[in-house]
């Protein structure tokens, strides 16, 4: 580990692949109640779409580059896919289009696993106003994040996340919650 600007620690992965935990996906599934059908199209090596196949859910996995899981060279940005959730860690430069076209094909929710800072700026804050945020799940402790594919192995974070979801029939002022 060299660390970039970004304060992480790791060197800046090409494709902004950056793998989760199983216990983060663990803890936004003990926290939000998912009904139906889950896509995460930026499935990486399977974490979020595996948490979920262990509590029954129905899934489908995907992403653009062939990470050893679910189904390989799926532009998600293209897809007309429509689905009941969309649950995903997307790439960080991309996460803004991500949400986007998620709104547009989810019937449910839609819940990225994002940096906090992700909810400042002036800029983004339209995102917000398109489907309201229902719900923000900040990690009380920091999440590791390593690069996916380099074989680094999860140990203590040092930049805050949390999962933000949309929910298409949530009608209500945002819930802030806390998880482990």
């Amino acid at each position: 580990m060299t660390g970039n600007p970004r304060g992480s620690g790791y060197d800046r992965n090409a494709d902004d692949w950056y793998q989760e935990t199983p216990a983060c996906v663990d803890a936004f599934l003990d926290a939000e109640l998912l009904v139906g059908n889950v896509w995460d199209p930026a499935c990486g090596a399977g974490n979020i779409p595996e948490r979920c196949l262990a509590r029954g859910l129905d899934v489908f996995a995907s992403d653009l580059r062939d990470r050893g899981y679910g189904d390989t060279g799926v532009d998600f940005l293209r897809s007309s896919r429509q689905v009941d959730n969309i649950v995903t860690n997307p790439p960080f430069r991309l996460a803004e289009p991500f949400v986007r076209h998620a709104l547009s094909i989810a019937r449910r929710k839609v819940a990225i696993l994002a940096r906090l800072s992700f909810l400042e700026g002036s800029a983004r804050r339209k995102l917000f106003t398109i489907t309201p945020v229902s719900r923000i799940w900040v990690h009380s402790s920091r999440v590791s994040m390593p690069p996916g594919g380099k074989g680094i192995e999860a140990k203590r974070g040092v930049i805050a996340y949390c999962w933000i979801v949309w929910d298409h029939d949530w009608r209500a002022e945002p819930l802030l919650g806390w998880l482990p």
